[in-house]
């Protein structure tokens, strides 16, 4: 196996368990209100604190992995998010699933800024783009096989030993990552002093190009979290779609999506112009929910459109991480990285409560048509985040 090949495997691998690890929880939440006798709304706090910790947390770890390096945040990160999910299955009351649930948000908020500043560093840049697009792809797949895969683990054996077994997969992994640490080469350092007007870290990301990436991502992610929760209630509500057409149609957009970034990766080491690309898909898989929205179409027509929806838009998603590792000064990959994918579980808090407040009113038909709009007002961000990037003349201190 190629050096490439193995860096892939490590890093793509810790970002499958990332991934898996947040949905592990959701189908413990109807055992847990039996185990431990407490409410639904304090059951949603165990997911609700793992996903907000990360989010908070992954711009401080940045600077902390652009000034010590990220194999060693890689490394305690992942055994802390794992150690944390093992735990879990030792606990005696709920309060000690929250506090791990905490921790290992800690532990989970490592991924991003570190996997790709190791990426940047050690993936021969020809095939950057299919590095960037298997990251997306493992932690894809991760979010894929966490619900059924807890569900048959649950039945076979109970999910005090289930948590036991998922969180113990982790420690191999920190081993191999330990063993294997020779081949994760570090982002590239500059070997001088920066020239113009020298800023810091902070301040880099208070600038306009990262403040624009931010809302790029934050926007794009608040248009998926509006399908993924909402687009069976609507198709069902308003289009008559059939219960079962309409879970197919989400499967079909969730695949399109997942298989797309395969695609996209693919495309991106080949082509220089990254936001066009980028922008005639996200085009294209806007129109196609609008079509879905506004036609009245067969059940297979529907689950099609969404299925090539969702493939459009997983494929413009490498040229968008290329973009924003392109718009990074040397050094600085982590926080940015960090800051900017901070803007996803951000994105995907924010819109089920507007979205389900507009089904409430009797207006379930404009949903799909403010997930298209979302799209394309991401946009005009990454339009405007390139456009600023490229004649930016500040760099950031060390």
């Amino acid at each position: 196996m190629g050096r490439d090949a193995r860096v892939n495997l490590l890093i793509g691998t810790g970002h499958f368990l990332s991934h898996f690890y947040v949905l592990c929880l959701p189908p413990l939440i109807v055992v847990w209100r039996d185990e431990f006798e407490v409410s639904y709304a304090l059951l949603g706090l165990a997911p609700a604190l793992m996903s907000g910790v990360t989010a908070v947390l992954q711009t401080p770890v940045g600077f902390l992995v652009d000034r010590h390096g990220a194999r060693r945040f890689l490394v305690g990160g992942t055994l802390l998010m794992t150690l944390a999910m093992a735990a879990m299955g030792l606990a005696t009351a709920y309060w000690q699933i929250l506090a791990l649930a905490v921790i290992s948000g800690i532990g989970n908020s490592v991924i991003h800024p570190a996997d790709y500043a190791i990426l940047s560093g050690s993936v021969n840049k020809e095939r950057m783009g299919r590095a960037f697009a298997l990251h997306t792809f493992n932690g894809n797949l991760g979010f894929a096989a966490a619900p059924p895969v807890m569900a048959a683990l649950l039945l076979a054996m109970g999910w005090r030993s289930s948590l036991l077994l998922v969180g113990g997969i982790g420690i191999p992994l920190v081993a191999t990552i330990l063993w294997q640490s020779r081949i994760l080469n570090d982002q590239t350092r500059p070997a001088h002093a920066y020239t113009g007007a020298a800023i810091s870290g902070r301040a880099l990301l208070m600038t306009r190009p990262m403040l624009m990436f931010f809302a790029f991502f934050m926007l794009s992610s608040m248009a998926g979290a509006g399908v993924q929760s909402w687009l069976i209630t609507v198709l069902h509500q308003v289009q008559g779609v059939a219960l079962a057409a309409a879970a197919s149609a989400l499967t079909g957009y969730m695949a399109g999506a997942t298989a797309g970034t395969l695609v996209g990766g693919y495309v991106a080491d080949r082509i220089t112009r990254h936001l066009t690309f980028a922008s005639a898909l996200t085009v294209v898989s806007a129109v196609l929910i609008l079509g879905v929205a506004l036609l009245r179409l067969p059940d297979a027509a529907v689950i099609g459109l969404l299925f090539a929806s969702g493939l459009a838009l997983g494929a413009s998603r490498t040229p968008r991480d290329i973009m924003v590792k392109d718009a990074a000064p040397p050094g600085q990959i982590g926080k940015v990285f960090g800051f900017v994918s901070a803007g996803l579980p951000l994105g995907g808090a924010i819109t089920p409560v507007p979205f389900g407040y507009l089904i409430d009113s009797g207006h379930p038909e404009l949903v799909l048509i403010v997930v298209a709009a979302l799209l394309l007002l991401s946009l005009l961000c990454a339009g405007t985040a390139r456009a600023a990037a490229l004649t930016a003349e500040v760099v950031p201190a060390e």
